[in-house]
């Protein structure tokens, strides 16, 4: 009996088909964020980063342009099971000459939906309000100079556009996710003009119609930005608002809530209002909200939802993170293969005996299942998932070394 016999064999004994959970596993996407790949730097130009938005650290071989970023990304793809996508931030255009942001058009991203088509990945897009002459005073779509504002909203009417553009292409609705930095360091004398501001540009950005088999359109709050840590305008309660009303989804980014609050336990609240709910999912230390994804609690309490809920063709998963201190390609394998094992972890669970217990209110054997349930051989699972997918297991990091030593580390 080989480990995944063994295992399988267990696993029936708690109610559970492991051969449907790696199934189920393998056909949920994970839209993989480019940036992780060249420090969120875009192709524009190798500036600092501005907009309550930074990386740390200074680790050799960093993508310079877009051949060294797809490149990287493949091998990425190459360590990771299961479907993949794309996830593209609008600054990652690829043109001959300089686009001005406001300015960009679905031509600039043929590139990315060839090298999608040659990898059998899908894309989802993101308009860039950061790092930019025009992100005045750290604001943009709710600054009170009208010409600051009309710029971002033509650069997100462009951006809708193309991600409508993506979706048609490539036969499969791209994701849309609107995020801006607008805040204040210090305390507000007004919280409320700035938010209607906001609101009058959000609605002229999505007065333009698109088929929603085309895109998805999401807003994505947060607490606050590095030196904006007083007041936030895109605040959770006011894109919460503003997309239940306008037919539009959130997006939930686990690092944008305060330390106490848990993003799993959000979904199935969205999920009784909203068609869908888009997630940014990251890891969270202290203040800084995007260090690499780990196969921890929060994540696997997030994977939980999803599955637990049949949500997996309603909750659209997208990874966000930027650590520039370690290996790149090794710290992008690394989350995106964690938010895999919690998806699997997720779906080896007997979820229809665990709701039937807390339904019959036997809450002491349902905490002995929860615990029982976490010594079973996930491990092996896990193997055979990786192996079905042709993916290397724990020496898998060998790969990232050999790339580092043959290619990343000859960019000087």
């Amino acid at each position: 009996m080989t480990n995944f016999e063994y295992a399988k064999a267990r696993y029936a004994q708690a109610g559970v088909d492991a051969e449907a959970a790696i199934e189920l596993c393998r056909r949920i996407p994970v839209s993989i964020h480019c940036w992780q790949g060249d420090d969120i730097n875009g192709f524009e130009s190798q500036g600092a980063l501005t907009g309550g938005i930074q990386t740390t650290g200074n680790y050799p071989g960093k993508a310079r342009n877009a051949a060294e970023l797809m490149a990287d990304f493949e091998k990425v793809l190459s360590l990771v099971p299961g479907t993949k996508r794309i996830n593209l931030h609008a600054i990652y255009a690829i043109s001959d000459t300089p686009v001005a942001r406001d300015a960009i058009e679905p031509k600039h991203f043929d590139a990315w939906l060839e090298y999608a088509a040659a990898h059998n990945v899908k894309l989802d897009f993101n308009p860039t309000l950061f790092s930019h002459p025009m992100q005045a005073d750290g604001l943009t779509l709710s600054h009170p100079n009208k010409e600051v504002r009309d710029f971002w909203i033509r650069h997100c009417r462009a951006s809708r556009k193309i991600a409508a553009y993506i979706g048609e292409k490539q036969g499969s609705p791209c994701l849309c996710n609107l995020w801006i930095p607008d805040g204040l360091k210090t305390a507000p004398a007004d919280r409320l003009t700035p938010r209607l501001r906001l609101k009058d540009s959000l609605d002229q950005i999505y007065a333009d119609k698109y088929d929603s088999a085309y895109i998805v359109d999401a807003v994505e709050s947060k607490v606050f930005g590095i030196g904006l840590e007083s007041y936030t305008v895109g605040s959770s309660e006011f894109y919460l608002s503003y997309a239940a009303t306008h037919g539009i989804n959130a997006l939930l980014d686990n690092g944008h809530y305060h330390p106490t609050e848990q993003v799993a336990d959000k979904i199935p609240s969205l999920l009784a209002f909203f068609d869908k709910v888009a997630l940014h999912v990251t890891k969270a230390v202290r203040w800084d909200s995007d260090h690499v994804v780990l196969f921890e609690d929060e994540v696997k309490d997030i994977a939980m939802e999803i599955i637990r809920n049949h949500a997996e063709d309603r909750v659209l998963i997208g990874l966000d993170y930027f650590d520039a201190s370690i290996n790149r390609v090794g710290a992008w394998a690394v989350g995106a293969r964690n938010m895999q094992k919690a998806l699997l972890n997720a779906a080896l669970m007997p979820h229809d005996e665990l709701k039937a217990l807390q339904d019959a209110g036997n809450f002491s054997r349902l905490m002995a299942m929860q615990e029982e349930m976490k010594t079973l051989p996930f491990g092996d699972v896990w193997d055979e998932y990786l192996r079905r997918e042709g993916v290397k297991g724990f020496d898998w990091f060998e790969e990232v070394e050999a790339y580092e030593r043959d290619v990343t580390s000859k960019r000087v």
